[in-house]
């Protein structure tokens, strides 16, 4: 079976951002899997998995357009540390989600301080950045009705929300 829309994906995989540079994320054990068409992985990973099948490998370069975007420095914003809880420990890279006025919830991480102020940054942490995978199918079937109404791969036993 080969990679195709509303197809569930095990692959193991090595992510770098550089062609010498150290491995920033992997998974080797067959255990990442994803639902293709579904949002589960980057653009333009997935764009270039289709038509491949169980036991390809491949390199892929993927640019930040397709990946996880350019910076948009307007979702740059300074907090003030008085609007954190007092016992609350900042740390240079937590993540924290934070409410618009609407109530809508979106992620930021703490990119810094700066005085009185605690600078959080809404883009993803590897926006700008070519990412280099190298990644190896290991396996391909057709998602379930059940994984398909959720919108994410199930594991053995079902999947419990």
């Amino acid at each position: 079976m080969k990679i195709a829309p509303n197809t569930v994906v095990a692959m193991n995989y090595e992510l770098r951002l550089g062609d010498d540079d150290e491995v920033i994320d992997a998974s080797s054990d067959g255990e990442f899997f994803f639902l293709v068409g579904h949002h589960n992985i980057v653009p333009g990973l997935e764009s270039e998995l289709l038509g491949l099948a169980k036991g390809d490998k491949r390199k892929i370069s993927v640019a930040p357009e397709q990946g996880y975007g350019t910076r948009d420095e307007s979702k740059v914003i300074a907090l003030p540390r008085s609007a954190l809880p007092k016992d609350f420990v900042i740390e240079i890279g937590l993540p924290l989600e934070l409410e618009d006025q609407q109530g809508n919830a979106f992620p930021v991480w703490i990119a810094g301080t700066h005085e009185d102020d605690v600078v959080l940054d809404g883009n993803h942490p590897l926006a700008d950045e070519t990412l280099h995978f190298a990644i190896e199918i290991v396996e391909v079937r057709q998602a379930s009705a059940e994984e398909l109404s959720h919108g994410h791969v199930h594991g053995p036993g079902g999947h419990h929300h």
